[in-house]
């Protein structure tokens, strides 16, 4: 699969609450990068692929309709991605989730193994920590 097939297919994936089936699609010795500081918003910051997992578990367990991410646009070269995604989801608490992102990911054998992610991180601390 293409660095872009790739990166679609794992966006799907976690839209069809299909964790595992993401997960697949990662490599074991990823590097994923959260943008924030880490001592104001407790997920930014370098995740291994175990810790993403348990993050994007976390995740799923407060978003009972799941969380539904749209890929708008991509641009690749070689074995990197650039990819526009929003994101809409309720949490368990009623607070509405609608995040906007741009991944840079690197897909090697068809698994990602580097990404930086960022999005807008007032927002996704109002909803997700602020009480």
């Amino acid at each position: 699969m293409s660095a872009d097939a790739v990166a679609r297919e794992f966006f799907e994936r976690l839209s069809n609450s299909d964790l595992n089936g993401a997960l697949d699609l990662v490599s074991d010795d990823v590097t994923w990068w959260l943008a924030g500081q880490p001592d104001a918003l407790r997920f930014a910051g370098t995740y291994t692929k175990d810790r993403l997992a348990k993050l994007l578990r976390g995740m799923g367990g407060r978003l009972p309709g799941g969380l539904k991410m749209t890929v708008h646009a991509t641009i690749t070269e070689g074995d990197r991605v650039a990819v526009e995604v929003s994101s809409d989801g309720v949490l368990d608490n009623g607070r509405a989730y609608h995040n906007e992102y741009h991944f840079a990911m690197r897909v090697v054998d068809g698994r990602i193994t580097e990404v930086r992610e960022y999005n807008d991180t007032h927002h996704a601390y109002a909803v997700w920590i602020v009480p």
